[in-house]
């Protein structure tokens, strides 16, 4: 095969190359269950249907980020600037061994013996991805299909979305069976009330699907107030861990994609995460316990 070169995107902001060493001590075990690897692109090309195109950031510098920060184990979710090509992911899986788990993008006609492979090397969930600006939404339909090929497997879902979504999609999201994973709180807007109507329909959608859980990630995605505090995210943050302790995860979302304003120093989102889980229980459950129940339990 010919190397493919690729150009990233003119406005792109590459991660962070020094992140400084964080002050909180992560609990021994942390999990950082949402992040991504990119390419390289001419080992592993970009989709030709991306909508955007990034820097590489490979499976080494995810690894040395992880040492950096004092993180034991990975989660990485698939990018859509790969689409359904789980290439990259599942050499990044190899590497790794029992430190990472996957969470991977299909199409209905996967075949069995391509999620046998997956779930080999640790795969564990499928995405799926309802933000316009980064994919197009399929029917239910669509999404039927592949539910119940990955059910034999026992792979949960993980649904990205904005907040506006939610009241639309209610029906189809409670109807899925297996383990549901919100991404980033589904995108809260926090200039609004954190205990007003907006918010509380996402709680009311926790509470009434015990099977839906939520990664109380990427405070620099949603705030205002921006770093180091992203102290207008904590609350909202704080509320989900709180009431949902034992179905709450953490990630850093490096390497940040499509992160338009001020890339994100991942030694501050650590720091983040005892504004959010206040107590050492509740942060063994957001780091540790509830990491390794959904992606480590024996299967």
């Amino acid at each position: 095969m010919m190397e493919q070169h690729f150009q990233k995107d003119a406005d792109w902001l590459d991660f962070h190359p020094h992140p400084r060493k964080p002050s909180f001590i992560l609990p021994a075990g942390a999990v950082d269950a949402h992040c991504h690897v990119f390419g390289p692109g001419n080992l592993f090309p970009y989709a030709p249907e991306r909508k955007y195109t990034p820097c590489d950031a490979s499976k080494d510098d995810l690894f040395r980020l992880r040492d950096h920060l004092g993180i034991t184990k990975n989660v990485i979710v698939q990018a859509t600037c790969h689409g359904s090509d789980n290439s990259a992911l599942l050499d990044a899986l190899a590497t790794a061994g029992s430190l990472a788990r996957g969470v991977v993008t299909v199409k209905p006609d996967v075949s069995d013996v391509e999620l046998g492979r997956m779930h080999e090397l640790g795969v564990r969930g499928v995405r799926f991805n309802y933000v316009r600006r980064l994919a197009d939404p399929k029917p239910d339909a669509y999404y039927e299909e592949i539910i119940e090929k990955i059910a034999k497997y026992d792979w949960h879902v993980v649904i990205y979305f904005e907040a506006a979504d939610l009241r639309e999609k209610w029906d189809f999201f409670s109807s899925i069976k297996t383990t549901v994973v919100v991404d980033h709180m589904g995108r809260p807007d926090v200039s609004k009330d954190p205990f007003g109507p907006e918010f509380e329909l996402f709680r009311k959608f926790m509470r009434e699907n015990p099977n839906v859980w939520s990664k109380v990630s990427c405070p620099e995605r949603l705030s205002l107030t921006g770093a180091p505090y992203y102290a207008d995210v904590v609350p909202f943050a704080q509320s989900i861990v709180r009431e949902f302790s034992d179905r709450v995860l953490w990630g850093t979302d490096w390497p940040h994609p499509n992160i338009k304003n001020e890339m994100p120093d991942d030694g501050d989102l650590v720091d983040y995460i005892p504004q959010i889980a206040v107590t050492r229980e509740l942060q063994q459950k957001l780091l540790v316990a509830n990491p390794e129940a959904l992606y480590w339990r024996s299967k």
